[in-house]
């Protein structure tokens, strides 16, 4: 009994929050996340409150995490990569027009007035006084009431007011703590609206913009200009355009942007050969280097083995950016320890971060210092699950060494460790951090138009077109350059997969 009443509790107070955030979603609406929260909670009813849904129980902590932390992000990213959402096109349409239809100015000749605020418990009061003639006026409930300078309720002293109605203005602390209050105190004065200008300012402004849902136009009251809005922002038939826009779905333009705009693909094709390199030479490098380390430490005569496995496995322990910096440091032109040595024993420095080539190498070099550990114990359990009857049969028959390593060792290692060089080759392929931390993409390539550096790879290349140009952020491009890079991994993942298929053939028929 007192299990069925914690599961109601819990199951009550889980839906009620859930509706709380639905409530949220659906009024921001985030129509994707809305429905995969419904799902989730329909989901966790069934599965607690129906017997012969228990198996569920244990799917759907693992369905929600799925929808959440990827179905989610990928269809989220997908939406983006069709609008033009970006720096100055992040609003949605209705707070965007909310944004124009509170813009004020203030038309010549308008009133400024000098204030006093008062508090009267939760009631807010003002003592206006025009600049223009000196008039008094009583700002109260959103009304300009005039004021008689010898009203009884004022006190005065050396000609200033210091009460009124017994109560005292408010000091400035006070007005700055209860600024946003202050700036929601507006007056009706004939055509204008008299606003907060400053702490103990007020003045007299008329709303500039006034939005048409009609026939969806924006007019300037102040100009009669007219806006109309094409592609999210508000333009007008001279081609003036109005900050912010708002988000709105833009098609293919982001893909075509891509590949029509010269200064982008062109830095795009070579950004993308250093990238298949880059990935390339880092998984062989360090399979190569990660299988050598583990034949010798798989020789069961090698004295001190562990020792040796725990000090190969140390770059692999130790946080990855915390090497990038200190690699960073060490390949530094100047002061970098590395540079001191070869200027101490030849003479010269090695511009690693300030010459293309060499800065490639240095990229490499690093990657590989990262990469060796993990390789190196995978081809080590590999390599143990070899049977050493194989080595035996063919020793008997006169097979030398090389000719063991190359006919039995490597099909039998490929065959199990493929899918893992697959997957280390789309993870540097997409290896954000060496080249940011270590390089930052550089050093800059000359005559460029695009910030695409000489080590940039395609994500690092995304990164600076779409966030590091000068022009704000750019989220939708960056989505679009990102479905294409997933499409790129994809296509050379299947094809990569159906050569491993084909060393799993070779490895059972040995």
């Amino acid at each position: 009994m007192s299990a069925n009443i914690i599961k109601v509790v819990f199951l009550g107070l889980t839906n009620a929050l859930g509706i709380w955030a639905a409530t949220g979603l659906y009024v921001t609406s985030n129509w994707v996340l809305l429905i995969v929260l419904v799902a989730g909670l329909v989901l966790l009813d069934i599965a607690l409150l129906k017997k012969n849904a228990y198996p569920l129980r244990y799917l759907l902590p693992g369905l929600l995490a799925f929808g959440l932390m990827t179905f989610y992000p990928i269809v989220y990213n997908i939406a983006i990569a069709f609008s033009n959402f970006s720096t100055g096109h992040i609003l949605s349409k209705e707070q965007v027009i909310h944004h124009f239809e509170n813009v004020y100015y203030q038309p010549e000749g308008a009133d400024r007035f000098s204030s006093q605020a008062f508090r009267d418990g939760d009631r807010w009061l003002l003592i206006l006084r025009s600049q223009t003639n000196g008039n008094l006026f009583l700002g109260l409930d959103g009304e300009l009431i005039p004021l008689d300078p010898n009203d009884a309720r004022l006190l005065y002293e050396n000609g200033d007011i210091i009460a009124f109605n017994a109560m005292t203005p408010l000091a400035v602390r006070d007005l700055v703590a209860n600024l946003d209050v202050l700036r929601s105190l507006t007056f009706s004065e004939g055509e204008n609206t008299v606003r907060l200008a400053s702490l103990r300012e007020y003045r007299a402004e008329k709303r500039r913009y006034a939005y048409d849902p009609g026939t969806e136009k924006l007019l300037n009251l102040e100009t009669q200009i007219t806006y109309v809005p094409i592609q999210g922002t508000f333009t007008s038939a001279d081609g003036e355009m109005l900050d912010p826009g708002y988000r709105v779905n833009v098609g293919w333009e982001n893909f075509q942007r891509i590949f029509q705009n010269r200064q982008i693909i062109g830095p795009f094709w070579r950004v993308f050969g250093w990238t298949i390199i880059f990935a390339f030479f880092s998984v062989t490098l360090t399979f190569a280097l990660g299988l050598g380390l583990a034949i010798m430490l798989n020789n069961p005569y090698l004295k001190l083995r562990t020792i040796y496995r725990t000090l190969l496995i140390i770059p692999y322990a130790i946080p990855g950016f915390i090497s990038l910096l200190i690699w960073a440091g060490l390949f530094n032109t100047n002061f970098g320890l590395i540079n001191q040595f070869f200027d101490f024993w030849f003479q010269f420095k090695i511009p690693w971060f300030q010459d293309g080539l060499w800065a490639k190498v240095a990229v490499l070099f690093v990657n590989l210092w990262l990469g060796y550990p993990y390789m190196m114990i995978v081809c080590l359990g590999a390599l143990q699950s070899i049977p050493s009857e194989l080595y035996e049969a063919a020793h008997v028959d006169g097979a030398k060494s090389f000719q063991r390593f190359w006919g039995i060792t490597i099909p039998l290692l490929l065959s199990s460790i493929s899918p893992l060089l697959v997957g280390s080759f789309a993870l540097n392929f997409n290896n954000f951090n060496v080249i940011f931390l270590l390089t930052q993409g550089g050093p800059p390539v000359a005559g460029a138009q695009t910030p695409a550096g000489a080590t940039d790879i395609l994500i690092s290349y995304t990164y600076n077109l779409a966030f590091a140009m000068g022009r704000g952020q750019e989220f939708g491009l960056a989505a679009a350059i990102s479905i294409i890079i997933f499409l790129i991994i994809g296509t050379i993942s299947a094809l990569q997969f159906r050569m491993t298929k084909k060393l799993e053939d070779i490895g059972e028929n040995l």
